[in-house]
């Protein structure tokens, strides 16, 4: 992908990518075209792979990039600033409206089927989106820490570590079944955890 030189190619590109998610999610992976993308997005073919010129795949990439940092942006302010128990309890709340939000249809999921998910591309974006995610929750966790609230023996980024797999583990039966309680669960019993290192009793939700 050529570097987009000027503030003007800069918006250009984001707005293609960002028109091209838009269309994607409407009609998934298997049934949109560059004309549909085009069309959204008010772009010419010419212009369309000055800017993506290895086509679909890479406008899918782009795509997946896109979609991987909402993953994270869609858990902000909360995802910021863990560093009291109200802040988590917010924090597990957006996580499940987000993916209850998204039901059965996993727009990143699916760009990867397309793409291949062992393509070096597309594993970078995977690995840095957890890499950021597990950073993300360490970080709050370390805030407790300092905050008093947790103990400064826990092993944080273990901790990070296995929060973020049993969210990934509840996310995938939630898109199996339909039903969101592995993931609730899997997000209650690692802030039950953090409270019980605290010398805190957990109180489960109903």
């Amino acid at each position: 992908m050529p570097d987009a030189p000027t503030t003007k190619g800069r918006a250009t590109r984001a707005r293609i990518v960002e028109g091209a998610a838009e269309v994607l999610r409407e009609q998934g992976v298997t049934f949109t075209t560059l004309d549909d993308i085009r069309g959204r997005t008010g772009t010419s073919k010419s212009q369309l792979f000055h800017y993506f010129p290895d086509g679909k795949d890479e406008l899918l990439l782009a795509v997946a990039q896109f979609e991987a940092d909402r993953v994270l942006e869609d858990q902000q302010p909360h995802l910021g600033r863990l560093d009291s128990w109200e802040s988590w309890q917010q924090w597990r709340d957006v996580v499940v409206e987000r993916y209850e939000l998204q039901g059965d249809q996993c727009p990143l999921g699916s760009l990867f089927l397309q793409v291949g998910r062992s393509r070096p591309g597309a594993r970078a974006i995977v690995t840095e989106l957890m890499r950021h995610w597990q950073e993300q929750l360490a970080r709050g966790m370390r805030a407790l820490q300092v905050n008093g609230l947790v103990s400064p023996a826990l092993d944080v980024d273990r901790t990070a570590a296995a929060l973020l797999a049993g969210i990934q583990g509840g996310v995938a039966i939630m898109m199996s079944t339909g039903d969101s309680t592995h993931l609730k669960a899997a997000l209650d019993t690692g802030i039950e955890h953090l409270r019980a290192r605290a010398g805190e009793p957990t109180a489960r939700r109903a």
